[in-house]
Parts: structure tokens; sequence; C-alpha cells
């Protein structure tokens, strides 16, 4: 036959989980041809069409995947704080924690102590982790900053590591995660200077993807998350939220009427935040180290986001108080065990449906033409083995934008 196409790379010789309409989909002994950064072709090796092919790579068995897709983390911050889980693990409650100046307000006076570099050092030493596990594109949000200053400090090191490392970052401005203590009992003023001054300003510099905020009663009502997402919608900014965490404030209902990208947490949502989400097309992020992490009892309402369809992600939601985790994959392992999501469920959680909670879906989170060139080989022999092993590094090769990253 003549040849018709031309392709940079080939890879073969193992199992291909698309992950298309968030199922396995598996294309036995499978075969992607990349041309520059995207995927050409994707099928049985064996329908390969008659191509010039600059090079070829045989897996010898395994399976491949979509990159995996860390949607929803706090990568970027300062301090530690290991030494609150000990007094935690000791009988020491929040409350005499949090009085103490420990809780968030430790993290945000350690972040906006530390310089960018700093910041970035600890950052890098972090993304390592999850890049190892087969993360190919990370959510990075802001929040520990509560300054001006400090919020666009987060976001420039967000910035850097999409410009350091093969990886795709989209960052969020959260900025409306906690009130600063120099807000105390004001903070309808704080939000004032959310929506009039920081949301512009950081629009205008380019340095966020998305604005977020944490609907809650020890955090923000969803009056005052109302006012920010208008401001969000005023910059052109997409908005998602974390909502039902603690309790049920209707915040997931308020993010799907404004067209939110995700929803997260959702411990507390009810079968009316579900209806809304999936008219909406909302994502319901489930953070499974954090249940873990605080020994939640109250699990999200899986079943129910079922019934009604809506989209289910999840993510590491790595941050210093209630998820150190480094691991995506570990969560795949929680979510089926803690929340009784199955495996399938789990992977398309970290591919196709986390893209979704990100705006990415048209170019990554399955293995089809015309995606980027993503994709992850496993030495394993089945896609519910990435749920099943707990801990250590499975990932074989990861390919980011076509090109296998050391």
């Amino acid at each position: 036959m003549p040849v018709t196409e031309q392709f940079d790379a080939v890879w073969s010789g193992a199992d291909i989980a698309t992950l298309r309409n968030g199922r396995y989909d598996i294309i036995r002994d499978g075969a992607i041809a990349v041309r520059g950064d995207r995927i050409a072709w994707v099928g049985p090796r064996g329908a390969l069409p008659p191509a010039d092919v600059t090079a070829q790579f045989d897996f010898g068995g395994g399976i491949i995947t979509p990159g995996l897709v860390d949607c929803h983390t706090h990568l970027v911050f300062g301090g530690n704080r290991s030494h609150e889980f000990e007094q935690r693990l000791n009988g020491v409650s929040y409350a005499e924690i949090a009085a103490a100046g420990g809780g968030i307000l430790s993290t945000v006076n350690a972040t906006r102590n530390a310089s960018e570099d700093e910041l970035m050092a600890a950052a890098e030493a972090r993304l390592a982790m999850l890049m190892a596990d087969g993360v190919t594109c990370i959510e990075i949000k802001s929040g520990y900053g509560l300054t001006l200053e400090s919020e666009i400090k987060m976001l420039r090191v967000a910035r850097r590591i999409a410009q350091a490392y093969p990886v795709q970052v989209r960052t969020t401005l959260l900025a409306a995660h906690a009130l600063p203590p120099e807000y105390r009992g004001r903070a309808d003023d704080y939000i004032t200077l959310i929506c009039e001054s920081w949301i512009p300003e950081v629009a205008a510099l380019g340095l966020a993807d998305a604005v977020d905020g944490f609907c809650e009663h020890l955090a923000f009502s969803p009056a005052q998350i109302s006012r920010v997402f208008d401001a969000a919608v005023l910059a052109g900014l997409p908005v998602k939220l974390h909502a039902e965490q603690l309790s049920s404030l209707g915040g997931s209902t308020l993010a799907a009427r404004y067209g939110a990208l995700s929803a997260d947490h959702l411990e507390y949502a009810t079968d009316a935040d579900a209806h809304a989400m999936a008219q909406s097309g909302t994502v319901a992020v489930l953070l499974p180290g954090a249940c873990y992490m605080l020994r939640e009892t109250q699990l999200p309402p899986v079943e129910l986001f079922r019934r009604h369809g809506v989209a289910l992600a999840l993510a590491s939601d790595i941050n210093p108080g209630t998820s150190p985790a480094c691991s995506l994959r570990l969560m795949l392992n929680m979510a089926c065990t803690l929340f009784r999501m199955t495996p399938e469920e789990a992977l398309a959680g970290v591919t196709i449906n986390a893209a979704r909670a990100l705006g990415l879906s048209a170019s990554i989170g399955t293995l089809e033409a015309g995606k980027m060139a993503d994709f992850v080989h496993w030495p394993v022999a089945h896609p519910a083995e990435l749920a099943y092993w707990l801990g250590g590094q499975l990932a074989g090769t990861v390919i980011y934008r076509g090109v296998r990253r050391a």
C-alpha cells in the first residue's frame, strides 16, 4: 500500500485505555501515532495506516493511559504543619492549635515570609513526586498569601513551574480562602478588596486561569462568594468553589448557577446540589486525602452524583494542613476504599473528568486523534492495578507533548 501519512513517532506494544466516555475503552495491542505534540492516530497496531515514521517504540506489554490530571492542588506554600499533625494525635484540639497561632494562619505567615525562590524550591520537590506518579497536568491555587503581593507571588511561582517543567499548569486565584488576621471582623471589606482590586489586577497580569473561593461557615458566605464570582465573570475568568466540606450551605448550587467548572469536597452536598450541578455540567471534584487525614465520617454522596449524572473527578488536594498528599495514584485507591468508587470511575476521575474540571477536555484527558500527546505507559496488566497498588512508583514511561519525559 502507498504511504499516505507522516508520523514523528509511533508508540505500540501495549493495551491502550483511551478513557473515552469515562470508560476504560481498551484497545488491545494498540498503537499511538504522534505528529508534533498531538496524537495523529490511535487504534489497534494491526490497523496502523502506512506511514513514514521517524521513530518507533515498542513497549513489549503493559498498558497506556492518558496522562494523569491533578485538578485541585495547593502546591505552592511556605513551611509545613507536621507538628500540628502530631499535636492533634496527642489530643490537642483544632481550636487550641488555632488559638496558639497555628492552623491556616501559620501557613499564611510562612508563605508571606518566604521569598519567591524559596516557594519555588519547596514546590519543585512536591511536584517531582506527582510527576513521577504520571501527572502531566496540574492545577495550582493561591490562597495562602491573603495579601495582593503574596497572592501574586504564589501565582508567579506557579507560572514559573509551567515554564521550567514538562507539565501543563493551570493557575487559580483563591484569595477568598480565609479571612486574613488584619481583616478580623471585616469580612465584607476583605471581599470588596478582592472584587474591586485583586481580581482585576491579577486578570490584567494574566496570572490566573480561574477564580476559586471557600464557601463555609468558617470562611465565606454564599452571598460573599456570589460577589467574588460576579467580579470573576466581569474579568472574564471561569469559577470553581470549595463547597459543602463541613456543612450544607448550598455552595455547590451557587457554583452551578454561575456555570462553575467544578465544585470541590462536597461531603455535605444534597440532592438539590447534585441536580443543579448536573444541569450546569459542573464537575464534582472529590478529595479523599482530606477525608482520610481528618478522619471524616461524612463522605461525599457518590451514589447521588451517579444518579444525577454528575461527572466525578479526583485530586490530591495537596496542602500543608489537611492533605499532604504527593501521590495522585494513591488517591485512586482512597476513592475506591473510602468512597466506594470503582477503579474505572477513579481512573476517569484523574483523566477525562479532571480535564473537564479545568476546562481542558477538548485537548487532554482521553487518547484520541487531535488531542495532546500526553500519555503514560504502566508496567501492569490491567488499568484496575493503578488503584490497587498502594504507594511506590509504577510509571514506566511518561510521554508529554509527544516527547518522552526524563
